[in-house]
């Protein structure tokens, strides 16, 4: 067993994983604000530009996994401060890439590195919070993503163009993994049964439905995520500077939504009870906006269901964590947050091809049957 040589804070620790967390999301999420400068410095075209700003997510999803068995096998602080350490290696590189090709491949590269942070930062606090106050604590280290986005458009403002952004980007990533290897300890672990080995959590059907559901509830968030400022302003006709307050203003709602769907489940002593009914309202949400689209009542509609489809993220990592134990968190956090990813980045070009093809209400009425779905995956019992 691994014991820590001193029992840190546990906020302390949770700070400290959000801030490693949140500093790969600035690079790995904030990409899409030097769009413009890829397009002005490099001469691409709107769609070349959106594979580099892609390129990140597209690393992420080969390495998940595997940063979860490392953060398993050698602990969390080994594996986001290597993780941060590689990351801000690598952007240094790209600040200096000229030629697109590399810039891309190191893109792909970072994010790969960058996803050490997202299993063993969610360790962290399985580790050292109690269940009573883990969803809370679970929570907070979700609001990292959206307060990492927002930080990264104040970053790319102070520091515009392509070269600068990643340069800072990388010293971010440096610093903060800097930090992390000085003062995150690794929470102590069960002793090792001698000539026992560990059991898969995926023996039984209770992690499997949890992914499943998480997958289907993926499909709002980003359906709506995703058209929001597209429909206010193409459908609803709003001012574009308005719309994008509302859209931001829905980021910071689900932001305050994890944390009090967190409370939520800490109080209930629970995780799959709450993000069970949070699906039924999600869905009731998106059939609802579905027949308002074309009413004024569309556009709060919207704002209300972007908010509400990303509020309970937290929930489903928390209950995955705790239904694998502290031998296969890692590995199963990286299972999910594959998952999720891999439907995050199909859901907008599948949805943009229906609203094409028919109506922002037919698509955004599928994508409430895809929560209400997800509802019925949880309430189904395990055989």
């Amino acid at each position: 067993m691994r014991t820590p040589t001193r029992r840190p804070h546990r906020w302390a620790m949770l700070s400290l994983g959000m801030a490693a967390n949140g500093s790969a999301c600035v690079f790995i999420y904030g990409l899409p604000f030097l769009l413009p400068a890829f397009q002005d410095e490099f001469d691409l075209s709107l769609a070349q530009a959106g594979l580099l700003v892609g390129a990140p997510s597209l690393g992420m999803l080969f390495t998940l996994v595997l940063w979860g068995w490392i953060a398993d096998r050698f602990g969390e602080r080994l594996a986001m401060t290597s993780g941060l350490a590689l990351t801000g290696t690598l952007l240094l590189a790209a600040a200096f890439a000229d030629d697109t090709v590399v810039l891309g491949a190191l893109a792909v590269a970072a994010g790969a590195a960058g996803a050490s942070v997202n299993a063993s930062s969610g360790r962290v606090v399985l580790g050292w919070f109690p269940k009573e106050q883990r969803g809370v604590a679970m929570g907070l280290r979700q609001t990292a993503l959206p307060l990492g986005v927002a930080f990264a458009g104040v970053l790319v403002s102070v520091f515009p163009g392509v070269r600068a952004a990643l340069l800072a980007m990388a010293a971010l990533c440096l610093g903060v993994g800097l930090v992390v290897g000085l003062l995150v300890v690794d929470p102590p672990r069960p002793e090792p049964v001698a000539g026992v080995r560990d059991r898969s959590p995926y023996r039984t059907w209770a992690l499997w439905r949890v992914h499943a559901a998480s997958m289907l509830l993926v499909v709002p968030q980003f359906a709506t995520a995703a058209f929001a400022l597209t429909y206010l302003i193409a459908a609803r006709d709003w001012n574009p500077a308005t719309a994008g307050y509302l859209v931001a203003a829905a980021q910071i709602m689900g932001a305050a939504g994890r944390l009090a769907c967190g409370r939520w489940s800490d109080l209930a002593g629970s995780r799959l009870g709450p993000m069970r009914q949070l699906a039924v309202a999600n869905g009731a949400l998106m059939l609802l906006l579905a027949a308002a689209v074309t009413t004024p009542l569309g556009a709060p509609l919207v704002i209300l269901a972007t908010a509400v489809s990303m509020s309970g993220n937290g929930l489903a990592f928390t209950a995955v964590s705790e239904l694998a134990g502290p031998s296969w968190a890692g590995r199963v956090m990286g299972i999910q947050n594959t998952g999720q990813n891999l439907i995050a980045a199909l859901t907008p070009g599948i949805a943009g091809a229906l609203i094409t093809a028919t109506s922002y209400g037919f698509t955004y009425a599928l994508a409430g049957l895809c929560a209400l779905t997800a509802a019925t995956v949880l309430t189904t019992p395990t055989p």
